[in-house]
């Protein structure tokens, strides 16, 4: 029997250029829902891949505040609102590499892949629609399904499941250091592309790129038989 391999990717940060959208709409409801100016995008890299309440909580922790529960579940919401309405207002391209990287897995009875995501059903499958990603075609994992964000290991276990491979056989494709993290506690290889940080942040991965483009499945398949 061949043996089967898994490529597992992210969303945010991985496929489209997410984080700077998210970033925006963060920036925005700091604003608009608590009166913060002078908020930018680096102040929620703590937050990275880690659901959208860790996110926010990053940010407003830079700036000397914790967020209530209520808080949280409003500045969560608005932001998904505001960001919803930036993907309608603006492009989301995916990333060089992405869509050829798919097609030839797909193209390949011996890959199996998968989405796995910590955004909500809503938002991340706006983004897969956007970039125009064939993911009706691969197991969909996102943070509906899961109890804990990464660095927990539970969504690339399920994606890992889902597809029926064991984490072992299985490459995630990640941007940040909480899902480079989540993926080896899954007992996953990991390629990590500095879309949303510098490789020095990603160098727990097993393999670190700047671009989907430098990675085909050779590339995969020699990462998964190193032992």
């Amino acid at each position: 029997m061949k043996k089967l391999y898994g490529l597992i990717f992210d969303v945010d940060g991985v496929i489209a250029d997410t984080e700077a959208a998210n970033a925006r709409a963060s920036v925005r409801v700091f604003a608009d829902f608590l009166g913060l100016e002078g908020v930018v995008r680096k102040d929620f890299e703590a937050g990275l891949g880690r659901g959208a309440e860790e996110y926010v909580k990053a940010g407003a922790r830079v700036h000397g505040i914790e967020l209530t529960d209520e808080q949280i579940q409003k500045i969560t919401q608005l932001r998904q609102e505001y960001f919803l309405k930036v993907l309608k207002e603006e492009p989301m391209p995916p990333f060089p590499g992405v869509l050829e990287l798919m097609e030839k897995a797909m193209n390949r009875d011996d890959f199996r892949l998968a989405i796995a995501t910590s955004g909500t059903h809503e938002k991340s499958r706006a983004v897969l629609e956007a970039a125009k990603i064939p993911y009706q075609k691969m197991v969909y994992i996102h943070g509906d399904y899961v109890k804990h964000k990464k660095p927990n290991p539970e969504l690339f276990l399920l994606a890992a499941k889902g597809i029926d491979i064991e984490p072992a056989n299985c490459v995630v494709i990640e941007d940040a250091p909480n899902g480079v993290e989540a993926a080896k506690n899954a007992g996953a290889k990991c390629i990590a592309v500095t879309n949303s940080t510098t490789a020095e942040n990603l160098s727990h991965a097993d393999l670190v790129c700047d671009s989907l483009e430098e990675i085909d499945l050779q590339t995969i398949i020699n990462l998964i038989e190193q032992k």
